[in-house]
């Protein structure tokens, strides 16, 4: 299927790593031209030349995006570089362990910055030219903000806003033909992912687990397969689709348990 992304300017919070870097080299094979936003120069180039030597474009923007002035900044130079913007993936976050017993206000606040703030700062800054290209927006979120976690209070406040926002931008912007989605993710095997599972006592023992209980295959989500979907939700193929929040899991979160060792 052509998803008719050829040459569109899609912004990818958090594209050097993890399911942006999925996002970003799954948009480049369909044409499309992402733009990496991220913190790191070094990460940000490795993957926009990892796409070009892969036949592909991609360029990049360094942004620190718990900074407001930054998340601007990335806008306008990516409108200088480009003069148009088609679609905004707002990717970047982190599962921070902001828990209610162990965190505080700052660190609280702090949480929010990096998982939610931008996204609503990355968005309105793109709007003017997402009206122009009646673009479409994709906000990654996290299963946390449906089933909690535990000691993650701001994480999952962060995600329940994201859900949130999904639905209200959606609204807000259909006069201007602006479709507005989620992926909700669940279990998905990253960088972070491994990093964190890595720190516990019997690591391969704790991934046995968590497979076990994913119903579809008993295997962890790829972010090939989460950046599948988002190419799809950003195109014109997904063109009746807004306000949808879109488990891409495996069943984990909606499935019956009992289903996972059936």
């Amino acid at each position: 299927m052509d998803l008719q992304l050829t040459n569109k300017v899609i912004i990818v919070t958090g594209g050097a790593k993890g399911i942006g870097e999925g996002i970003v080299k799954v948009l480049a094979k369909e044409g499309a031209i992402p733009v990496i936003v991220g913190r790191s120069e070094v990460d940000n180039i490795k993957v926009a030349l990892a796409v070009e030597a892969a036949g592909g474009q991609a360029s990049h923007v360094v942004a620190e995006l718990t900074d407001p002035a930054a998340c601007q900044k990335a806008v306008v130079d990516i409108i200088k570089q480009f003069g148009r913007i088609d679609g905004l993936v707002n990717n970047a976050g982190v599962n921070d362990g902001v828990g209610l017993e162990n965190g505080t206000y700052e660190k609280f606040m702090a949480s929010l910055h990096k998982n939610v703030v931008h996204y609503y700062l990355m968005a309105h800054h793109a709007l003017p030219e997402l009206k122009k290209s009646k673009g479409a927006i994709l906000n990654i979120t996290s299963k946390t903000a449906d089933t909690g976690q535990g000691n993650t209070s701001a994480y999952a406040a962060a995600n329940g806003g994201r859900n949130a926002l999904t639905r209200e931008w959606a609204v807000e912007l259909l006069k201007y033909g602006i479709r507005v989605n989620a992926i909700v993710v669940a279990e998905c095997w990253t960088p972070l992912y491994e990093n964190w599972i890595k720190t516990l006592p019997d690591p391969e023992a704790k991934l046995k687990e968590i497979e076990a209980k994913i119903p579809l295959g008993n295997r962890m989500t790829t972010a090939e397969e989460i950046a599948n979907m988002a190419a799809f939700l950003l195109s014109e193929r997904s063109s009746h689709t807004t306000g949808q929040l879109i488990h891409v899991d495996g069943g984990y979160v909606h499935l019956d348990r009992a289903l996972a060792n059936a």
